[in-house]
């Protein structure tokens, strides 16, 4: 383990994980699934929007279409993996083995714990909501709620928390493609909006400009600012 005044990095099986520990006591706890870095772009991005009275847990490394996937779907591209659905896996191990290591190094108790990613990040971190207790709130950036059959398993099944605030962005070119599949994200992402709200979460829906790589980090930060 690597410590950095409020900096620690660890690994737990094939994930790099870094802490950066709020200097108060009972911060929110919020968790961000990144595909490979630690996540310093966008907590530097929060510092800058004057967001430091948190406890963000970057975990990197992620076998992206294993991991943040429900179910197995085929690739939506001839040349990529095609999504084999280890979801509930990785949720386990962020349940069981990440969290309470991370915990046990933070001040206090959270105030709340919210679980946030941006595309297939942004889906796992709803999907997450349907399986465990542990999230509080959740913030979505450019989820990839094109997900094959994922409106219908959201609305056919009950959170085991209804999380009391959620954040759902995206950007404003991203249904703007020949992809049958990909053009529903910006249907999909406004209808799951609704449908929260009509559930009784507090529920916030922005349209950045740009298309799904336009300004990730910013992005990310002004998500999981939305919740805290």
């Amino acid at each position: 383990m690597i410590t950095n005044n409020n900096k620690e990095k660890f690994n737990i099986k094939d994930k790099k994980i870094t802490l950066y520990k709020s200097p108060d006591i009972n911060a929110p706890f919020i968790v961000f699934n990144t595909f490979e870095d630690d996540g310093e772009d966008v907590y530097q991005a929060l510092k800058n929007m004057g967001c430091t009275f948190l406890n963000l847990l970057v975990v990197g490394n992620i076998d992206w279409n294993h991991d943040m996937s429900p179910w197995y779907m085929p690739s939506i591209y001839s040349k990529e993996k095609s999504f084999s659905g280890g979801a509930d896996e990785y949720l386990r191990l962020l349940i069981d083995d990440i969290l309470p290591k991370a915990k046990e190094m933070i001040d206090g108790e959270p105030e709340f714990t919210g679980i946030t990613g941006y595309s297939l990040a942004g889906l796992f971190a709803v999907y997450a909501m349907y399986k465990t207790y542990v999230f509080d709130r959740l913030a979505s950036m450019s989820g990839s709620l094109w997900f094959h059959d994922f409106m219908e398993y959201c609305k056919s099944n009950d959170c085991m928390k209804l999380p009391d605030k959620i954040y759902f962005s995206l950007g404003d070119k991203e249904a703007n493609t020949r992809n049958p599949i990909l053009k529903t994200v910006e249907d999909n992402t406004r209808e799951l909006s609704e449908y929260f709200k009509n559930l009784g979460s507090e529920v916030i829906f922005e349209l950045n400009p740009g298309n799904h790589f336009t300004d990730t980090i910013l992005r990310s930060a002004k998500g999981i600012k939305a919740i805290l």
